[in-house]
């Protein structure tokens, strides 16, 4: 009886090796969202280069879970690091400054073109600031 618990305890877990491995194969780029790192770091068990997450974020469908209903601390926490407009690209404060969202309360996360809107101090907006 026991030996049989081992054996399919032992298949199992090969069973999910397989397919972890067969997942890793399928969705090698790293800009991927499907890719399992960047799937392991939005459920917060993969510690991936904060600027490669940022930037696969772009092809990510659910992009907004990760910001929306957010506090700027756990934003921080998340991502690392928030810029004000005034510390980012001179393209990025242009676009923000003709844009509606001029004298809102905002952030950029990192060095990357997605700006977040606060009401407050919860994140209402996730834009991606592009061709302004």
């Amino acid at each position: 009886m026991r030996g049989r618990f081992v054996r399919v305890v032992l298949m199992f877990l090969g069973l999910v090796l397989v397919l972890l491995l067969g997942w890793d194969m399928t969705y090698r780029s790293s800009s991927d969202p499907k890719n399992i790192k960047y799937v392991m770091w939005k459920a917060g068990f993969y510690g991936m280069d904060l600027d490669e997450a940022v930037g696969t974020m772009t092809g990510d469908a659910t992009r907004d879970k990760l910001v929306l209903g957010k506090t700027k601390p756990q934003l921080r926490k998340r991502f690392g690091y928030l810029l004000e407009p005034a510390d980012v690209s001179p393209y990025l404060r242009a676009c923000y400054l003709s844009s509606s969202w001029k004298g809102k309360d905002v952030l950029f996360i990192r060095r990357s073109p997605w700006m977040v809107v606060f009401d407050g101090d919860v994140a209402t907006e996730l834009i991606l600031i592009k061709g302004c």
